[in-house]
């Protein structure tokens, strides 16, 4: 066993997640497994989990009732999306309250995520980071959460939506997302590779039983997309800028609308592509931050601003080694 592997297989009452990530995903172990059913349990009685849960509303909310995307970052939206990249348990009655208050106010009358409950508030990197954490938290299945991806998905490649002037059309573009293939509204009205990335993490995680033709159509075209360009270079359009953002090249964790190169890997990954000969580039990118005991840094956090941090800003990361670890599985690399 490597050295990073035993580092992430501590027993860490800070952050347990990385533990119980680490036997499933990177070891392969059973979910009956007693070491996993111990992880699972800390994960709800340590570390950020509970903090979280702790300033819920009874009702199910977080902060205020309503869409729950403000005030960023302890607002519903973020609270349900920090939880699942943490590994809450679904079964918890709180956890499960959280995503069914979400479902219940945060869905527009088109059946899309929505940031106020109105159409035109709909984005992709929103539509895709509530559908995969709704995902994970065990709502695959409800016709809300299918719906939404289905719009969502649709909203991709333009099937049935209407110009933004079609003001009488049951499904059309907005100021916010505006055209099919990721057109957004904040890129200048470009293809967004960060809406692109958050779609891809949902759709991947749908049973390809549950796919709909519209779904199997919009995750080829994200793949097409995000391998448009060398993703290593994350040379994607950016409407106000004549370069990439920076953020790109900071790995972090939580991961909220930015995204960074890491997590084009994840998500590639999580859709079939990880051993994709597209990716060597990005891959010797995320080998060459790899310091020498094998640990990746924490270079973007939203530290103070949730309702827990997991970790410090600019000191070894064992959830964004987590994440740099189950992408070199998926290639074939031992970390």
């Amino acid at each position: 066993m490597s050295n990073a592997m035993a580092w992430l297989l501590e027993d860490d009452a800070d952050n347990p997640g990385v533990r119980c990530f680490t036997l499933t995903e990177l070891l392969g172990r059973p979910a009956s497994d007693p070491d996993v059913v111990a992880a699972r349990r800390a994960v709800m009685e340590r570390g950020p989990v509970p903090a979280i849960l702790a300033a819920q509303d009874p009702a199910g909310f977080w902060e205020q009732p309503g869409a729950g995307y403000n005030p960023k970052y302890r607002s519903t939206v973020w609270s349900v999306i920090y939880l699942a990249q943490l590994g809450a348990d679904p079964a918890d009655p709180r956890v499960r309250a959280g995503g069914e208050y979400l479902l219940a106010n945060a869905v527009a009358a088109t059946g899309a995520f929505s940031a106020d409950r109105t159409p035109s508030s709909y984005i992709h990197c929103l539509g895709g980071n509530l559908g995969a954490a709704l995902l994970d938290l065990g709502f695959g299945g409800d016709e809300r959460l299918m719906r939404a991806l289905e719009v969502m998905a649709r909203y991709v490649t333009g099937e049935n939506v209407a110009p933004p002037g079609a003001k009488d059309a049951p499904l059309r573009y907005y100021a916010g997302t505006c055209g099919p293939g990721f057109r957004c509204g904040a890129n200048d009205k470009l293809p967004c590779a960060w809406g692109a990335v958050k779609v891809l993490r949902a759709l991947a995680r749908v049973p390809e039983a549950w796919r709909t033709p519209a779904m199997r159509a919009a995750l080829a075209a994200t793949v097409d997309f995000l391998f448009s360009v060398d993703p290593a270079t994350a040379s994607y359009p950016a409407g106000y800028s004549d370069k990439p953002s920076t953020s790109w090249f900071k790995f972090g964790f939580p991961l909220f609308y930015v995204t960074d190169v890491l997590q084009i890997a994840e998500a590639l990954a999580e859709a079939g592509y990880g051993s994709d000969p597209r990716l060597a580039a990005t891959y010797d990118l995320i080998l060459g931050k790899r310091d020498t005991e094998s640990r990746w840094t924490m270079e973007y956090s939203y530290q103070g601003k949730t309702w827990a941090d997991a970790e410090q800003k600019g000191k070894p990361s064992k959830w964004v080694t987590l994440r740099a670890m189950r992408v070199l599985k998926a290639r074939g690399i031992a970390a």
